[in-house]
């Protein structure tokens, strides 16, 4: 497996120049991931198939779905895209490299996300990524520019700051997509992270954030869930928890 891996990458580093394998090839891998993730839970939806696991019982129109695939291509081409080139010199600086050997085999989020539903802020800024109350997984990176290009930074400064391989960046970005993909995707199955990671939030942790009014929504966290827990804004999601397993409210 490593042997065919360092092949692989032997073939890219050789036919393209870092520059290309770190914005466009970053931008291809991450468009890849995306979507091919993200789409199946669009067509579960609209088949009505393995309803028993999707969290809230209302579907979400094709022309919300289709609005929704729109408005993220233009953003990922428009945003994401050049975001990707003119940080290439950044990463450059830091110590980012493409070249053998290969490597061996949250606060920031909380909080960003937590100013976010300010008033002014949700008003004009992050109000866009909720307009979904019933999010499915393409809608992870729906959002106003400005949080895109907010929380992109949020996500890659960490690794940025170690001055890691191209690869290692292309294994985090894989993972944090998958991730929010995941999160967002309005079912909860047996075999979900969540029932067997104490500390990761998923999709019905989140799924609780999409449904209430920014003010009082809480479940901030992205991926694990202590910071909710050590500040307390996760107390409505326990509560209602609690309440379901002991019978006392109906799913809506």
């Amino acid at each position: 497996m490593a042997s065919l891996i360092e092949s692989g990458w032997q073939y890219l580093v050789t036919h393209f120049s870092d520059f290309q394998l770190a914005c466009i090839g970053s931008f291809l891998l991450h468009e890849s991931v995306f979507f091919l993730s993200g789409l199946p839970f669009i067509c579960l939806e609209r088949a009505g198939f393995l309803s028993q696991y999707k969290i809230q019982t209302k579907n979400n129109t094709p022309a919300a779905q289709g609005k929704c695939i729109t408005r993220l291509l233009l953003y990922h081409f428009c945003v994401n895209l050049p975001l990707m080139i003119a940080s290439y010199p950044v990463f450059r600086a830091m110590g980012m490299q493409s070249s053998f050997p290969l490597p061996s085999w949250d606060f920031v989020f909380y909080w960003g996300h937590r100013i976010l539903h300010s008033k002014w802020l949700y008003k004009n800024v992050h109000s866009v990524h909720h307009e979904y109350a019933t999010p499915f997984g393409l809608t992870s990176e729906y959002a106003h520019p400005a949080e895109i290009l907010f929380l992109g930074f949020a996500t890659i400064i960490g690794p940025a700051l170690t001055g890691p391989h191209l690869i290692t960046l292309w294994l985090w970005m894989v993972l944090r997509v998958l991730e929010t993909v995941e999160a967002h995707c309005g079912y909860h199955f047996p075999w979900s992270l969540s029932n067997f990671l104490p500390l990761y939030g998923g999709s019905d942790f989140h799924d609780y954030h999409h449904r209430l009014l920014y003010t009082k929504s809480g479940n901030y966290s992205s991926t694990f869930v202590y910071m909710d827990w050590i500040f307390g804004t996760d107390k409505g999601y326990r509560r209602l928890k609690t309440l379901k397993e002991n019978g006392d409210v109906r799913q809506k």
